[in-house]
C-alpha cells in the first residue's frame, strides 16, 4: 500500500506557506495541495515551478466556504492539514478588523469542522483509516502579548493579545485547543515568532526597509526603533512545521524561535549596510534614509521565543543567524525587485 499522504495547504501562495510547499514538493513525496483565495497577501509568482511537480495541485478558494471545503476533503480524502491562511497585517487589522474575524476565526473553524466529519465518527471516536492524521495550526507569538526587558513566551505563558489580529489568532487557536479535548482531533499548534526572507509582502517591516532604500524614499521606523523582535528566517521556520506535524505530540504547542532578538533600528541599520556593500548609491549611504515616524497604536515592545521545547523533543534548531539570513533576503530582492514594486530605474 502507498503512503503518500494527500495534504492540505492552506494560504501557500502567501509567505511563509510558499516557502513551505516549494520546499517540501521538491524533498518530500506527499502530494501537496495548495488551497489559497488569492487576496491582495497571496501571490501566485510565489508558486512558480511546481506546477511540473507531480506531487502537487492548486486549488483557489476560500476557507470560509464550507461546502468548498467539504467538497475538497471528499475529493481528496486529506490526511493532514497544514493551515498557514490567514489575515496577518497588523496595521491593517487595526483599520478593518472584520476581515481578520472572518477568515482567522470562522475560516480556521470551518476548517475543523471540516476535518472533524472526514476524520471521526463522533467525539474521540477517529475512523481507523485517518489513524495517523494530523492538523497542524500555524500561529503566531503575537498571542502571548508583550515582554519587558527580559523573559521569554514559552508554552505555558498566559494569552494576551494586544492588537485585533493578536486576538484573532488567539481564538483561532483556542478553537483548535477546544477541537482536541472535545472531540480528540488529532491536532497540533505551533506559535513563531517573526518571520523573514523570500516572497514577504512588501509592505513588511524588512521588504519595506529594502524597497524605500533602493527607492532613495525615507525609510520608516515606528516610534524610536527600539521595539525587540526575535527573527526567524522562513526556511528555518518551515522545517520546524514539519517536524511538528510529523513528530509532535498530539494536543501540544510548540514555539518556533530563532533565538535571534533585534531591534527595529538595528534591523534597519543592518540593511542599509548590506546595501551599500551589495548595491552602493552613487552618493552618501542608505542609513541616512531613515526616518523615524509616529508609533503604531498598541504597539508591542518586545517578543521573544524561548523554543527549548521543540528543540528538545523534536531535535529542530534553527540554522540561520539574522546576520546570515538577512544576506540571504537581501540578495533575493535585489535578484527580484518587482516582488517590491521596483523597477530597474529603482536603484
Amino acid at each position: 500500500m502507498s503512503t503518500t499522504k494527500n495534504t492540505l495547504v492552506t494560504g501557500a501562495a502567501g509567505f511563509i506557506g510558499s516557502n513551505f510547499v516549494q520546499y517540501f514538493v521538491a524533498n518530500h513525496k506527499d502530494h501537496y495541495v495548495v488551497l489559497d483565495k488569492l487576496t491582495y497577501a497571496g501571490d501566485p509568482r510565489n508558486l512558480e515551478g511546481l506546477e511540473q511537480a507531480d506531487n502537487y495541485t492548486f486549488e483557489q478558494g476560500d476557507i470560509c466556504d464550507a461546502e468548498r471545503l467539504q467538497s475538497l476533503f471528499d475529493q481528496y480524502q486529506f490526511s493532514q492539514v497544514i493551515h498557514f491562511a490567514a489575515e496577518s497585517h497588523v496595521d491593517n487589522s487595526i483599520t478593518g478588523p472584520g476581515a481578520f474575524v472572518q477568515t482567522n476565526i470562522v475560516g480556521t473553524f470551518e476548517l475543523l469542522q471540516a476535518a472533524y466529519k472526514l476524520w471521526m465518527t463522533g467525539p474521540q471516536a477517529l475512523r481507523e483509516v485517518f489513524a495517523e492524521a494530523r492538523f497542524l495550526h500555524v500561529s503566531t507569538d503575537e498571542v502571548y502579548g508583550t515582554l519587558g526587558d527580559s523573559g521569554l513566551f514559552t508554552e505555558t505563558t498566559p494569552y494576551a493579545p494586544n492588537s485585533p489580529y493578536s486576538a484573532s489568532k488567539a481564538a483561532s487557536d483556542m478553537l483548535v485547543r477546544s477541537y482536541f479535548h472535545t472531540y480528540g482531533l488529532p491536532v497540533v499548534t505551533t506559535n513563531c515568532s517573526n518571520n523573514y526572507g523570500p516572497n514577504q509582502h512588501q509592505e513588511k517591516l524588512i521588504p519595506t526597509i529594502i524597497r524605500k532604500a533602493l527607492a532613495l524614499e525615507p525609510i520608516p521606523i515606528y516610534g524610536d526603533g527600539q521595539n525587540i523582535r526575535d527573527w526567524l528566517y522562513v526556511l528555518d521556520h518551515c522545517k520546524g512545521i514539519f517536524d511538528a506535524l510529523k513528530q509532535g505530540r498530539l494536543g501540544e504547542t510548540y514555539n518556533i524561535g530563532g533565538r535571534n532578538e533585534r531591534n527595529n533600528i538595528y534591523i534597519a541599520e543592518r540593511i542599509c549596510a548590506e546595501l551599500d556593500r551589495l548595491r552602493p548609491k552613487k552618493t552618501g549611504l542608505y542609513k541616512d534614509q531613515i526616518t523615524f515616524v509616529t508609533d503604531r497604536p498598541g504597539h508591542d515592545f518586545r517578543y521573544a521565543i524561548d523554543a527549548d521545547k521543540i528543540e528538545t523533543e523534536l531535535g529542530w534548531r534553527a540554522e540561520e543567524t539574522f546576520e546570515t539570513g538577512i544576506i540571504k533576503t537581501i540578495e533575493w530582492y535585489l535578484e527580484h525587485p518587482e516582488r517590491l514594486g521596483l523597477t530597474g530605474r529603482d536603484k
